[in-house]
């Protein structure tokens, strides 16, 4: 079985939008995302960031299929076969969407290796943390109902006994009283709150979750409280997640690879590790550089940003970092630079990449 859950090859997503003229009507296309291609490995989570409008949500839920890619493939890697999410139809497309009415059973029952492959193919597959968690939690409902109810619309479980069990469960993971699993939403603190759109996503055990800027809405003690709570049900659950977020220092506790996006494109992704202190590309530079540091030895050198980002519609030619990079030439307007790997699991779209040394001050002290 491969390592790789989900790979996004190519992957496009583009809008239509009108324009009324004096004497027509002009129908144009956004791009809000623009052949991206990575890859999240099983139990890992990958960061996705990049400034208002970069596209990182649209990229998200086209994974997710909330939104229908308009080109390239997201191949999902069960543990019978490969399902390309972004073409699937019908029975394929409800089993990621849905569930089938079975479970994947991990009581006192033990069973085979073999029946556990084939269960595993009808649990919940992806899910989703949305941003605002005031927002996205009905009112009217309790605690129980609106964690139970990916499993009820679903139909994955119907015996109500088994419903009440598998809630408290993860109400118990999350952390939540479960005496106030009957209370109502508004009875809540947005952390509280937001633990409870985190149980919803994970009640039916996906093997991957999109996190929207889920801790942005909070306070920074309840975020890190928020992010310690995440990694503790990934190792529990071995769940995958896509961390969408602009708090770069969030993404850096949180994240096992970060990639970058700009005006619909992928800039760089590399591991955590590896982009923090050595980012190849001018716009990451810029991004790490805007991160305030105690220490000033153990911070980039300052680039300050020029201009607004641009408009999809009216994307720059070449490179679309050109009109604000520092660093532009007059091939970075001719030909839009290439996707490539500079290094291993390290890749990054820039023309002169291998110039470039953005190192942090402390590092290139010690050398």
């Amino acid at each position: 079985m491969t390592d790789t859950l989900i790979e996004v090859r190519n992957l496009s997503v583009r809008f239509p939008v009108t324009t009324r003229k004096l004497f027509r009507t002009e129908v144009r296309e956004l791009a809000a995302v623009d052949d991206v291609s990575f890859d999240i490995k099983r139990g890992e989570t990958v960061g996705l960031v990049g400034e208002s409008g970069s596209g990182k949500t649209t990229v998200g839920r086209a994974i997710l299929r909330a939104i229908d890619p308009s080109d390239g493939e997201v191949i999902f890697h069960t543990h019978t076969r490969d399902v390309d999410v972004a073409h699937a139809e019908g029975e394929d497309l409800r089993r990621f969407r849905t569930h089938m009415n079975m479970i994947f059973a991990e009581g006192p029952v033990q069973l085979s290796s073999m029946a556990q492959d084939r269960l595993r193919l009808f649990r919940s597959r992806m899910s989703l943390v949305f941003q605002d968690p005031y927002s996205s939690l009905n009112p009217r409902m309790t605690v129980r109902d609106i964690i139970a109810e990916p499993l009820v619309a679903s139909g994955m479980m119907k015996n109500r006994a088994e419903i009440d069990a598998r809630v408290r469960e993860i109400a118990a993971r999350c952390k939540l009283n479960l005496e106030h699993l009957r209370r109502f939403p508004h009875a809540f603190s947005g952390g509280q709150r937001q633990r409870i759109c985190i149980a919803r996503a994970l009640v039916s055990r996906p093997d991957f979750v999109v996190c929207d800027e889920s801790v942005s809405a909070l306070d920074v003690s309840i975020q890190a409280e928020i992010v310690n709570l995440l990694k503790d049900l990934q190792d529990e659950m071995g769940v995958a997640f896509l961390f969408i977020a602009h708090d770069l220092s969030v993404v850096a506790q949180m994240s096992h690879r970060v990639a970058v996006m700009y005006v619909g494109k992928f800039v760089e992704y590399a591991p955590t590790d590896r982009l923090f202190f050595t980012p190849r590309h001018p716009y990451t530079h810029a991004l790490l550089s805007a991160i305030p540091q105690a220490d000033p030895d153990a911070a980039f050198d300052p680039i300050k940003l020029e201009g607004e980002i641009p408009n999809p519609l009216d994307a720059p030619s070449g490179c679309r970092f050109r009109t604000r990079c520092p660093h532009a030439r007059p091939e970075c307007a001719a030909r839009e630079p290439d996707w490539r790997e500079i290094a291993p699991d390290h890749y990054v779209a820039c023309h002169f990449a291998e110039a470039f040394d953005f190192t942090r001050a402390q590092a290139k002290a010690a050398e």
